[in-house]
């Protein structure tokens, strides 16, 4: 049969992105006890286009991820993806986003009782004309934050908000760092985590926790930067923090990118 994506094309126009978006299917993501969790992930799986190719043969790009979701992936495996797929479309550069809730048992701080919290979690990956492959693990993170000013003014209380925390970050290609490790390090920097499950001793517990560790926006984001600039593996990082605001209609906000 005619193989129209062969085709020449004579405009002249190389497009940078081609593939398919929105992708759902479910892989394996590799855990740090030593298993895999089974995820349902949103992928956009796209290539180069050189000027002269009509299009490219969007079938190659469903039967390189379908195999793949059959087998564990970290990100040394999205790597692998990134250049079967360039190969397979004789491309010169490749990316992917892969978006997907992650599970982690939390333990309440008192009762113990187990519970299972949600994150949201991207693997973004790219594959450049020299074969260099750069990785970025972003996570986004609930928390609780206690406002410092309400504290000190007030006679009793204070008042407190839900947080995000949402961050990306690159680690050395020869070494990991583990989705959970991550979560942990994230939840630390706020004035409090947050649990699926919590007792009425659990909750009186995070509730002073949080009272005794007020933090503003800027708190969490400094004391965020200062523990990945203590970290001997991430290189790039971005992080944000968004305070959902208990006593206004407005939110607060903060965001520092930086190498190291």
């Amino acid at each position: 049969m005619k193989d129209i994506q062969s085709m020449r094309d004579d405009r002249g126009i190389a497009i940078q992105k081609v593939g398919l978006t929105d992708v759902h299917l479910p892989f394996s993501i590799q855990s740090k006890d030593g298993q895999h969790q089974s995820v349902l992930a949103n992928i956009q799986l796209t290539v180069d286009l050189p000027h002269n190719f009509k299009g490219t043969h969007m079938s190659r790009f469903i039967e390189v991820l379908n195999d793949w979701s059959q087998k564990p992936i970290s990100s040394k495996e999205v790597g692998h993806i990134l250049r079967e797929i360039a190969a397979r479309t004789e491309a010169q550069r490749a990316h992917i986003e892969m978006a997907f809730k992650y599970f982690i048992e939390k333990t309440a701080p008192v009762s113990k009782y187990t519970s299972v919290l949600d994150y949201d979690c991207t693997f973004l990956g790219d594959i450049l004309e020299d074969g260099t492959f750069s990785f970025i693990l972003g996570v986004s993170v609930p928390v609780t934050s206690l406002c410092p000013c309400s504290k000190e003014i007030s006679k009793y209380g204070a008042h407190n908000q839900r947080s995000t925390m949402r961050v990306k970050i690159q680690y050395q290609q020869d070494r990991f760092v583990w989705l959970e490790d991550l979560v942990a390090l994230l939840e630390a920097q706020a004035s409090a985590p947050i649990y699926p499950l919590l007792k009425r001793e659990d909750e009186k517990y995070v509730t002073e926790l949080a009272y005794d560790n007020p933090k503003f926006v800027e708190d969490v984001i400094r004391d965020t930067v200062l523990a990945f600039r203590k970290h001997p593996d991430i290189v790039w990082f971005d992080v944000e923090c968004i305070n959902y605001e208990s006593i206004h209609n407005h939110n607060a906000y903060a965001r520092h990118t930086e190498f190291k």
